[in-house]
């Protein structure tokens, strides 16, 4: 939330503790007109008077200042770039406003837009299952043609008074053995649609997720505890090879079983793994594709000793009151099942000083710690202890389409999330450089400047007849920090060609001249 709608959120919170402003005014040592223009949103505050000032309010700094919120301010300002608002004059900037004013109502209005978004998924996916479907299509037509058949023998039988009993008899059973055959293709049919499940992916369920994580600013103080201590687990195996010790660890202290399954088998026996793997709770089973690669075992291994050994405090983590359904809270079980995997491969410690020493080189990172390129830029993005902070990254990960699939934005810099994000982003353009870094130094409208980092990897390869699924995985910082990579060697920051002007997305962008505007801008919308 930016500083503007700061003095909104003093007045209303002191108004709540029956403060009036005169009386405030003195208890900070500031004078009563000096207040009001702070409540007016006419002075900026900070520093040790914005201390105070959460001090005598009963909050905290961050809540004051909005920073818990920024995302759902920054959300609500997306709402306009939907088609369907595009009659209403909508000014995104009033969404800081109505956040500080509002939570409450801007919050449900975000609710209720997920669900519109989820609902409107929902059919889309339904009505391309009913268009394109080929078992569909062929029970409708099996359905068609017994109706057809039964409704000619029904006719004859109708119109043809004298018709004879063999003959007649021949028709009746006719329209006995169609009528079987057609309830029997309805009940098929029907069963189809019982299965209720289309591969619908709630977009309620994984924005509060999100907006858990980004809450806790990605970083969680609790399950780095417990990762050091299950990396100790792991230690006390004597095994040097963290893998081999993870597996012993699954096996003889957790009782589960690990199989690999032949990566040509029949894709009904390997439906449902998911990163090559499938971790079976009950059966205590974690089974693995026989073509994934080694640091995707030692992670999924890692995951799932961590879903068992910090159930308890992974179950206190998700009674968050941002995860309102079973859904969002199994997600995010995933995925702070996830973040202690990584810490446990990626010490916070010892991969915080490494990182600094290499100046961020991810390749570097990747090779000492044998890790996956996209585990790398997932734990740049975590290291956010105040004790100790590396450098405050943005995340995106992308596929050839243009959908954005993870995503941790950085104040500043514009995530959308919904549609796509800007074309010029070199995310976009690494497919066009398979597994080699690009950089980008970017510039938004906003004079904000940005050092991009990008580069492809790949998901399930590794046999012949498996077909790579290839991804953009970016992670960006602010122009102040670019120093401290290796990324900014050889960049002249000062000279006015170098950054390339982008924006955050087409309907939000005001570049109105650019020349790769895919959509009118909202704010030009019926000029």
């Amino acid at each position: 939330m930016s500083a503007s709608a700061i003095g909104y959120r003093i007045r209303e919170r002191r108004r709540e503790l029956g403060i009036t402003q005169v009386n405030l005014a003195d208890r900070l040592g500031i004078s009563a007109s000096y207040m009001n223009l702070i409540e007016s949103n006419k002075r900026a505050v900070g520093g040790t008077l914005l201390a105070k000032l959460a001090h005598l309010l009963e909050l905290e700094t961050d809540i004051l200042t909005g920073a818990v919120e920024r995302r759902l301010s920054d959300d609500l300002r997306e709402l306009p770039a939907d088609p369907l608002l595009s009659h209403i004059r909508l000014e995104p900037d009033t969404a800081n406003e109505l956040v500080a004013r509002f939570p409450d109502w801007s919050r449900a209005m975000l609710t209720l837009y997920r669900a519109y978004l989820d609902n409107n998924q929902s059919v889309a996916m339904l009505s391309d299952r009913l268009n394109r479907d080929p078992l569909l299509q062929e029970s409708v037509h099996r359905m068609l043609t017994h109706i057809s058949s039964i409704r000619s023998s029904a006719e004859i039988l109708n119109d043809v008074a004298d018709l004879e009993p063999t003959r007649r008899t021949r028709f009746v059973s006719a329209i006995h053995d169609e009528s079987t055959q057609l309830s029997e293709a309805a009940q098929h049919l029907v069963s189809y649609f019982e299965q209720g499940d289309m591969g619908n992916r709630s977009m309620a369920a994984t924005e509060e997720v999100d907006d858990f994580i980004i809450a806790n600013n990605n970083y969680f103080a609790k399950l780095e505890a417990a990762a050091n201590e299950l990396r100790r687990s792991f230690d006390t195996q004597g095994r040097r090879n963290l893998g081999g010790a993870v597996s012993e660890f699954l096996q003889n202290r957790l009782g589960i079983s690990i199989d690999i399954i032949d990566s040509s088998s029949d894709e009904k026996l390997t439906a449902g793994y998911k990163n090559q793997c499938l971790f079976d709770r009950n059966r205590k089973r974690l089974a693995f594709l026989a073509n994934a690669p080694s640091t995707t075992r030692r992670f999924q291994m890692i995951r799932a000793a961590a879903l068992e050994t910090s159930a308890d405090l992974i179950d206190v983590l998700i009674t968050d009151q941002r995860l309102s359904s079973s859904e969002s809270r199994e997600r995010a079980r995933q995925a702070l099942a996830s973040y202690i995997a990584g810490a446990v491969i990626l010490p916070y410690d010892q991969f915080l000083e490494d990182a600094e020493k290499c100046r961020y080189d991810i390749e570097i990172l990747r090779q000492k710690y044998d890790a996956g390129y996209e585990q790398v830029c997932h734990r740049l993005v975590t290291l956010r202890d105040p004790r100790a902070e590396g450098i405050p990254f943005a995340f995106l990960r992308a596929d050839p389409s243009g959908h954005t699939s993870k995503r941790f934005p950085q104040f500043g810099f514009p995530l959308p999330r919904y549609g796509h994000a800007c074309p010029l982003w070199n995310v976009f353009s690494a497919f066009q450089t398979p597994f080699r870094v690009a950089r980008q130094l970017a510039e938004f409208p906003s004079g904000r400047r940005f050092l991009m980092i990008s580069r492809t990897v790949t998901k399930r390869a590794g046999a012949f007849h498996s077909q790579p699924v290839l991804f953009a995985v970016m992670v960006a910082c602010d122009v102040l920090h670019a120093d401290r990579t290796v990324y900014s060697d050889g960049i002249d920051f000062d000279s006015p060609g170098t950054a390339t002007a982008v924006g955050p997305t087409c309907r939000l962008c005001a570049r109105h001249e650019c020349s790769h505007r895919q959509e009118p801008a909202i704010s030009i919308l019926g000029e």
